[in-house]
């Protein structure tokens, strides 16, 4: 006999399990399903978990610290301790680099001060004195190592910084993803893992559920598409895609992982750096090591996989790039001869905004096109999905009319429709992991 729930959700990573949590304490019977062996194994086993709070706009702010709250109150937020062990937010700070292509943080510096978030602003010599292995002359814009002007200072200091002591990290993302699914499980949500969808199942014109590879029907007047680099594919079972002006795509992301400078505690006296000088964001790791990823300069040419189960999984010459970027600014930070940190794939979006919206089949929402930057505010985001999801599923039409709601910390409206798949590309976009 076919199984019936309310809500069928694709994906089962911290945005997949927070939109299951969130229609649970609605009363809803929610089912999460995964084509992997467990929660969170998926890209956000492989995210840097940067809890965040610098947008160039008001909005994008105040989303990032309402997410900052619920990691703050974490164990309030899923009234539930998991007995594997429970996260904690670590914080560190964040240091931003000024440059010519973020207009030198001053839209960042009026959003933070729309949303009231302390922030200071550096010199060079303030920026050597909070983190003293900083190399502060200008290297940017960035170029490739094979430019001749690689490595070499374009000026004899940067513009300057800002610094916002309100941002830190996760200490195990996979861990995150179990403990909403232990709090879900409580008010009787389910999972169901290694279970591969092939078909959006449908009945008289509207979403009815999904059909497993194994022959299983599941049946539910509502699916959630959060399956990250995945989610294509599963629009394309749904027959939306000709409906969206703004689509997603998976793209490829290298992390390296490297020992920090001899010498400096890197893990007590390092902090977060999102710096667009040298291309390049880094933080703290545990074992006094740095975590390096990209910002996906002009100069890099951005991967994007045609199939998701199916690619270069091996570090490439972008790992030594993106390391040796890093070296610029961190002074004695060693180039190792040996490769480590990860390989995984983001779910990007045509302009890096994602896409929390419903579809053309009456009964299919989506979640996705989170980039790199969305883990932060997974807790938001299944809010807002419960609050999108109970308005259409009631024949409000979103869109027409799209559905606000008040955040709950910051008592600020978010509407939704900024959000939508038939938004215009946003111009004001990095077009890259920083949103």
């Amino acid at each position: 006999m076919t199984k019936k729930y309310d809500a069928i959700v694709i994906g089962a990573g911290i945005i997949g399990a927070c939109v299951g949590f969130e229609l649970a304490k609605r009363g809803k019977q929610v089912l999460n399903v995964d084509k992997l062996a467990g929660s969170g194994l998926g890209s956000t086993s492989g995210s840097c978990a940067i809890i965040r709070l610098h947008y160039s706009t008001p909005d994008g702010v105040a989303m990032a610290r309402e997410g900052y709250y619920y990691w703050l109150d974490w164990i309030k937020y899923l009234a539930t301790v998991d007995t594997t062990g429970m996260i904690k937010y670590v914080n560190t700070g964040c240091l931003v680099i000024k440059t010519e292509k973020n207009n030198y943080l001053k839209d960042v510096m009026v959003s933070l001060n729309e949303i009231h978030v302390v922030y200071e602003e550096l010199d060079n010599d303030g920026v050597k004195k909070l983190l003293p292995i900083a190399d502060t002359r200008q290297f940017g814009p960035p170029t490739l190592p094979s430019d001749p002007r690689f490595g070499e200072p374009t000026d004899k200091t940067i513009t300057g910084a800002i610094y916002i002591p309100e941002s830190g990290l996760i200490s195990d993302p996979k861990q995150s993803v179990h403990n909403v699914q232990v709090a879900g499980e409580n008010l009787g949500g389910e999972y169901l893992f290694k279970a591969d969808v092939v078909e959006i199942l449908k009945k008289n014109g509207c979403c009815a559920g999904v059909k497993l590879a194994d022959g299983t029907e599941i049946e539910a007047p509502v699916v959630i598409n959060v399956a990250g680099p995945h989610s294509y594919q599963l629009n394309q079972m749904a027959g939306v895609i000709s409906g969206m002006n703004i689509k997603t795509r998976p793209l490829k992301q290298e992390v390296c992982h490297v020992p920090a400078p001899e010498g400096f505690d890197y893990n007590n006296l390092g902090t977060i750096i999102s710096d667009g000088d040298v291309g390049c964001y880094s933080r703290p790791e545990i074992g006094n090591h740095v975590l390096i990823g990209s910002e996906d300069p002009e100069c890099d040419t951005l991967e994007y996989i045609d199939d998701p189960d199916n690619y270069n999984q091996n570090f490439t010459e972008q790992w030594t790039t993106q390391v040796m970027r890093v070296a610029q600014r961190l002074e004695n930070l060693s180039i190792p001869g040996k490769t480590k940190g990860l390989v995984d794939l983001y779910d990007a979006s045509d302009d890096w905004i994602p896409i929390y919206d419903k579809s053309d089949l009456p009964g299919f929402y989506m979640a996705i096109g989170t980039s790199g930057n969305q883990y932060k505010n997974a807790p938001v985001v299944g809010v807002l999905m419960a609050e999108l999801i109970k308005a259409c599923e009631e024949g409000h039409d979103h869109d027409r009319d799209p559905v606000k709601f008040t955040m709950h910390y910051t008592k600020r409206e978010c509407n939704i429709g900024f959000y939508s798949r038939l938004r215009e590309i946003n111009t004001d976009s990095s077009f890259s992991v920083i949103g």
